[in-house]
């Protein structure tokens, strides 16, 4: 049983008659009998009734034609996305980020990608570190973005972000006055930080503690977004990534520079032996110009 002559059978149930199926396929009618008869023979099957010249589908034809039906929408989908990947690569993308970058940062890039003229479908999933993890590992997304507190052993990593963090204040705060926010500075205020378990706060309370200053915060929050949210709402100051910072830039919020260097960092990750399709490597390139636009712009509101 050939896939011709199943291909054959699928156009004449269609059609109705062996002569509107000649048509559609561009070949004589007896060409196509004769498809039809080498498929009952190979398939052992009567699937015709010939009356007065005419070929009636039998109970079993019918039955079979479910499954070829099934079998070709198959076969037009492989079809049809050959002929895409030809002209455009892959034409769907999933990425997975977590908040501090996924939030608005990535937003951004995707402006700047030029999505809507490209015929390119993103998932973008804003989810923890963790949760990127696991979704790169699975292979359930082209990439990730997640901050330093993952082990990358088994994925092909890269640095993305490795900024010092910076310090929000509201509006109008009395630390606006000052060009660089020294540690004691945090202990005179209501302090606003991100959850105990995030790298840069610990890195932050290490470097704090090593020079004597303990700062109790008044509220804890996963997310650098939510911080940015509750300085601008007056409810106190926060050490924050800096990236994060930039969204909230045009809404009022005052960012001055820490005394000590500590780092946001993201990461990069791709799971091994799944190649990136052009479409991702093309964006990620994106997202880089677009973080080092974001960062030049930050690094002048800071001289």
């Amino acid at each position: 049983m050939g896939f011709r002559e199943v291909e054959i059978f699928r156009v004449v149930m269609n059609a109705g008659s062996t002569s509107k199926a000649a048509n559609v396929l561009n070949i004589s009618q007896p060409a196509v009998s004769q498809a039809i008869r080498k498929l009952e023979s190979s398939a052992n099957l009567q699937l015709f009734e010939r009356l007065r010249g005419r070929l009636v589908p039998t109970q079993e034809a019918q039955v079979l034609m479910e499954d070829v039906d099934r079998f070709f929408i198959g076969y037009e989908t492989i079809e049809h996305r050959i002929k895409s990947l030809s002209r455009h690569g892959t034409d769907q993308l999933s990425v997975a980020v977590h908040p501090a970058l996924g939030n608005a940062f990535l937003p951004r890039a995707l402006g700047a990608f030029d999505l809507q003229n490209r015929g390119l479908r993103v998932a973008l999933r804003v989810l923890s570190s963790r949760e990127v993890h696991q979704q790169v590992s699975a292979g359930h997304c082209d990439f990730g973005l997640m901050a330093d507190e993952m082990p990358v052993m088994g994925l092909e990593h890269s640095p993305f972000l490795d900024e010092p963090g910076v310090v929000a204040l509201p509006p109008n705060h009395p630390l606006i006055q000052k060009p660089l926010i020294e540690p004691d500075d945090l202990t005179h205020f209501d302090y606003l930080a991100l959850n105990p378990e995030d790298s840069s706060r610990r890195r932050l309370e290490s470097a704090l503690q090593d020079n004597g200053v303990i700062v109790q915060p008044k509220l804890e929050t996963p997310y650098a977004h939510t911080v940015c949210e509750l300085v601008l709402q007056g409810l106190g100051i926060g050490f924050i990534n800096p990236i994060a910072a930039y969204d909230f830039l045009d809404r009022g919020l005052v960012v001055r520079p820490f005394q000590f260097d500590v780092r946001f960092r993201s990461i990069l990750l791709v799971r091994p032996g799944k190649p990136l399709p052009d479409n991702a490597r093309r964006l990620i390139s994106c997202m880089r110009i677009q973080l080092n636009r974001d960062l030049k712009r930050l690094k002048t509101i800071l001289a």
